[in-house]
């Protein structure tokens, strides 16, 4: 892999699509039910977490599987709530009708932590998975409290509450995904739950606009207070100096969560550190579009597109080798 270094991006592309397309992680298993529900899960990370998606090809081929199923997993979970659509029957669902399936996901999800076998491919795949890695059942009980906050917040008076969302939206995430990619010192996972929140205060300024639309607002409210910002004026849309300032505030608090995660990737093991640290490394680069926007994150989705991602490969692994 060290070899990628001195190659340009004309050449990285071509390895990396063959990696993506002509070596599937998913033929090598025996299993035909196994099978389908891991290509399911990669199915669904492939269409809905294209930045992460990417990164994850670079893992060898037995965590990149458990990955993709604990991805599957959360997105199930968030779509439920975020957009009322249920991803295995492809239909648009109500808010009691959401509840019910949660309660009933959460008890099968229970069931598949106490080895009952299941039809559901996501459980099927995250079962596979549950037995080569020790995931513990608290953290994606943790994400359902977490998605379920949506259901009747749409408001965060401080960043003690946004913290605490954050954490069981994301941190959860990657402390599951730690125990697949393996690490060296338990102080890892502290930097992991650091990732998450500041991968999940990137998602929040990138999405403002969209948020807004679903009358959702996750910037604390006391902060906007103290830069003279009221909801009127998030819903106006006013892009004026104190909004402005108020968004860098906000940008470095995440740069700062982004700089204690650093420590914790060289303290992973070795074959999971560079799809790590590229998956950071593209996310927190979407702070950097928002300034090039112009601090418009109400008209502008922040995005990278996908010579821009593969674009950091050679850098991540220059950072990667110096550490």
């Amino acid at each position: 892999m060290t070899s990628l270094l001195k190659l340009p991006i004309s050449i990285v592309r071509p390895i990396y699509e063959r990696t993506q397309f002509h070596h599937s992680v998913i033929s090598e298993i025996e299993d035909d039910r196994l099978k389908i529900a891991y290509a399911h899960c990669r199915a669904i990370t492939r269409q809905h977490a294209k930045t992460f998606y990417m990164a994850t090809r670079f893992l060898p081929n037995h965590k990149q599987r458990s990955i993709f199923a604990i991805y599957g997993l959360c997105r199930y979970l968030d779509d439920l709530v975020d957009e009322a659509e249920d991803l295995m029957f492809d239909q648009k669902i109500e808010r009691d009708e959401i509840v019910r399936k949660l309660d009933y996901f959460q008890a099968k999800l229970v069931d598949t932590f106490n080895g009952k076998e299941q039809s559901d491919p996501i459980l099927i795949a995250f079962s596979d998975s549950l037995n080569r890695f020790n995931i513990s059942i608290d953290l994606p009980l943790e994400l359902m409290e977490g998605v379920k906050m949506d259901l009747h917040k749409n408001r965060y008076n401080n960043f003690e509450e946004l913290y605490d969302y954050s954490y069981k939206v994301a941190s959860v995430v990657g402390l599951m995904t730690s125990e697949v990619f393996g690490y060296s010192k338990p102080e890892a996972l502290k930097h992991a739950v650091d990732l998450g929140i500041a991968m999940q205060l990137t998602n929040i300024l990138r999405d403002v606009g969209e948020d807004l639309v679903r009358d959702r607002i996750y910037l604390p409210a006391d902060e906007l207070k103290s830069y003279g910002i009221s909801e009127d004026d998030l819903m106006n849309r006013k892009l004026d100096d104190r909004f402005k300032e108020f968004i860098r505030f906000q940008i470095q608090r995440a740069r700062d969560y982004y700089k204690s995660a650093d420590q914790g990737i060289v303290m992973l093991n070795r074959d999971s550190r560079l799809p790590v640290a590229l998956a950071r490394e593209n996310y927190s680069r979407i702070l950097y579009k928002i300034e090039e926007n112009g601090y418009n994150v109400f008209d502008h989705r922040a995005y990278l597109n996908s010579t821009e991602k593969l674009t950091m490969v050679p850098k991540v692994m220059m950072q990667l080798r110096s550490a």
